[in-house]
């Protein structure tokens, strides 16, 4: 029988590595950036790694058990009732609404409990429940019957106007009008709005400490939830209603106005704010002004994380005040409501839930551990371990996710540092 005669792969290398190819492959980054560089960039990024990076990493489980575990270990307590009131909120809506029809609707209400029984998914859903409650809730109120609403209220505000500030100062405001003004008004309240929230939970996840951005979107939807249930059971007529009626009797066969949002789809020659506030669900919805609580809430957010500015996010709040009473949407003591509302729900979480920014952490993955509630004697914390951040996903706060009686976080026989210099 005769040998192969196939080349070995020692021979292959010998005969085909010195081959040269008539072009040359573009050099890879690496190939471009200095040795010496690299090895820099690569120390400081390992320099800032701890054992505890995974704090602030997101869950990547698909497992339900994980989910029953987390429901196992969690010690329930008074707030969680806040998720009876969400699935009250939710059968009502979706018994309200005529369309879609019952098998949607079902299927709707099957993939929102997957969703919530996958570790993945949970930790988005769960935080902005609130929000997706409100908006649907919002939805619904346009089919509410008018014989189970009470009676508008047309002249209350204008008197509070009056008693509080001696003036109507949505019709000064909205005297006198100019295209520059108009589109000035315009950006804050039908733009940036609408946008805001997810410019700022982004931000927020980047460079707040863990936790935050959960406690800013409940309370943001709660804000919202409860702004929508006063003006369900308190209807009052907005500035523009006076402008076109008075203070003739108002009731809910009325449509809604864009008010001064009309000169904005004219000048662009579309037809976005017309239509939309025509047929808002809520035409007599002026008291509490929910932009007011909006910007305010993400006012009081933003300046917790960059306390340095908190000027500058003030000045935001009130650029949007001035547009609202500008385009005739609400009067300055619906601004008030609002801005209150947000106020002592963000005063109630950062006292006991909201967790603190600590100093010398920049990134949300620098944080081995966090603090939580206002004051730092207490030192509650949340510690290191995962199964703790996951319980603390089905509260606003609750003695599973912080301990007032354990030992300090900064103390030395757990700071890494010190574990280092032994």
């Amino acid at each position: 029988m005769r040998k192969s005669t196939l080349p070995s792969r020692n021979d292959f290398q010998k005969t085909y590595s010195k081959i040269l190819l008539p072009f040359s492959w573009p050099p890879s980054i690496p190939a471009i950036i200095p040795h010496r560089i690299r090895r820099r960039l690569r120390s400081k990024v390992r320099s800032r790694q701890s054992p505890s990076t995974s704090f602030g990493h997101l869950q990547t489980s698909y497992s339900p058990a994980d989910t029953i575990e987390s429901l196992r270990l969690h010690r329930w307590s008074f707030y969680d009732g806040q998720y009876l009131i969400l699935i009250i909120l939710g059968i009502f809506s979706l018994c309200i609404i005529p369309s879609p029809g019952p098998l949607v609707k079902t299927a709707l209400a099957t993939l929102i409990i997957a969703a919530l029984i996958l570790p993945v998914s949970r930790q988005f859903l769960l935080p902005s429940l609130a929000i997706w409650s409100w908006l649907v809730f919002f939805y619904a109120c346009g089919f509410i019957p008018s014989t189970w609403r009470p009676p508008i209220w047309v002249r209350v505000l204008p008197a509070l106007e009056n008693i509080f500030y001696g003036a109507n100062l949505s019709n000064i405001l909205s005297a006198h009008t100019s295209t520059f003004l108009s589109i000035m008004a315009w950006l804050p309240y039908g733009i940036i709005h609408y946008g805001a929230p997810v410019v700022c939970s982004i931000i927020m996840f980047i460079f707040a400490a863990p936790g935050t951005v959960p406690m800013f979107a409940k309370s943001f939807g709660w804000m919202n939830l409860i702004g929508v249930a006063i003006q369900l059971t308190f209807p009052c007529s907005p500035p523009w209603y006076e402008n076109m009626y008075g203070h003739a009797p108002a009731n809910y066969s009325i449509h809604g106005s864009p008010a001064g949002l009309a000169a904005i789809d004219k000048l662009f020659g579309i037809a976005l704010y017309t239509p939309a506030f025509t047929g808002s669900p809520m035409v007599f919805g002026a008291f509490p002004s929910l932009h007011a609580g909006s910007a305010v809430m993400e006012a009081l957010f933003m300046s917790h994380v960059f306390p340095r500015l908190t000027p500058l996010f003030a000045l935001y709040t009130l650029w949007l005040w001035w547009a609202t009473m500008y385009l005739s949407h609400h009067y300055a003591v619906d601004l008030v409501g609002g801005s209150l509302l947000s106020g002592i729900i963000f005063h109630v979480v950062k006292s006991r839930f909201l967790p603190r920014q600590q100093p010398h952490k920049f990134l949300r993955w620098d944080y081995d551990f966090v603090e939580v509630g206002d004051d730092p004697a207490e030192k509650g914390y949340v510690s290191l371990d995962s199964r703790t951040e996951d319980t603390d996903d089905w509260t606003v706060g609750s003695s599973s996710s912080m301990s007032s009686d354990s030992r300090s976080p900064i103390d030395d026989s757990d700071s890494w540092d010190s574990e280092a210099q032994r």
